[in-house]
């Protein structure tokens, strides 16, 4: 019998969640999706410190020999997501997804500047756009930035969905892909309700499938790609996703596991069934959001982790320029 890795593939989209490029070597997804604390992770480890230093190098020409260490730093700390994404796209067919600086979720026209910035890395690159996806957070600001860039043909991938409102204002916006979170989700439950959960019955299951029910149902573009999981378990009830972005552990898992994997979602099925079907203005937005206590919540948790995940990074990367520095004693 097929792996359950294998079965999932031929009716899902796998993606790797990872910044670690020898465990995409291995298990060879279609995309795969990088956030700040990923980068941040694989960063500090040895067999990437060459990506790091040759970053760090590059920018120390770009900022001429009178730059300060710490314009060197924020330098490279501007395009080492880029380097990481180049990487990556050496070995997967399809796209990466890149994360516009988390700290600036709330600021509209500064997500658009910043997304335009990432892409002229890649341009110049030779890397085309079709192959990114820019990561940005689903506030609505961040949303609404997606909606320009997806105009000039700069895909976006919306980031930190927890909600239903969310998901609607994304797909309204016409942006390529969203990554609701069906392991926060599923915390967040934990810790309010006390309970525990089948994968059946996990909220973060329930809620993707609610999202990619409703976008069948009336005929969205955007595509639903459910992330953050903690289990196998979740995985195997999200069958049919358009598509899955999963961790290395959880890829070897599903890989080492035989056992029929039946189909979960199926757009056919969405299509018969009855849905309401919402308008979501920024009135509507933020009123659904404060009731939403768990959407309210893991966004705020989310966003105030990449960036403290970015600013580990930014230390990271000054103390590793301090140490090329440093003379070599005789």
């Amino acid at each position: 019998m097929a792996s359950l890795l294998e079965q999932l593939r031929g009716m899902t989209t796998v993606v790797a969640d990872s910044g670690d490029i020898n465990s995409i070597e291995q298990f060879k997804p279609q995309d795969s999706t990088t956030n700040p604390s990923l980068i941040a992770a694989a960063a500090q480890m040895p067999a990437y410190q060459s990506i790091v230093d040759g970053v760090l190098q590059q920018a120390r020409t770009e900022a001429g020999p009178s730059a300060t260490d710490q314009a060197v730093a924020a330098l490279a700390f501007k395009t080492l997501a880029v380097a990481f994404g180049r990487k990556i796209l050496a070995i997967v067919p399809g796209r990466v997804s890149t994360e516009v600086d988390a700290r600036l979720s709330y600021d509209t026209e500064k997500t658009i500047a910043q997304a335009r910035e990432i892409i002229a890395q890649y341009d110049q690159a030779g890397i085309g756009r079709e192959r990114i996806l820019i990561k940005i957070a689903s506030t609505w600001e961040g949303i609404k930035a997606a909606e320009v860039l997806e105009r000039e043909g700069i895909h976006c991938n919306l980031t930190l969905l927890f909600g239903l409102h969310q998901a609607i204002a994304c797909a309204e916006a016409k942006v390529t892909l969203i990554s609701p979170f069906v392991g926060r989700i599923l915390d967040w439950y934990k810790k309010d309700t006390g309970k525990d959960y089948t994968s059946a019955t996990d909220p973060g299951v329930q809620s993707v499938t609610t999202i990619y029910n409703y976008y069948k149902k009336f005929g969205y573009k955007t595509q639903v790609m459910g992330a953050s999981f903690r289990n196998i378990g979740e995985i195997t009830e999200l069958a049919g996703c358009d598509l899955l972005t999963i961790a290395p552990k959880l890829l070897a898992e599903l890989d080492a596991s035989q056992a029929d994997l039946p189909r979960k979602l199926d757009p056919a099925k969405a299509a018969g069934m009855t849905i309401e079907r919402l308008t979501i203005d920024k009135a509507t937005f933020d009123r659904m959001h404060a009731a939403d206590r768990m959407a309210h919540d893991k966004l705020k948790e989310g966003i105030e982790g990449f960036s403290k995940a970015l600013e580990d990074l930014e230390k990271l990367l000054a103390k590793r320029l301090s140490e090329i520095n440093q003379p070599v004693s005789a």
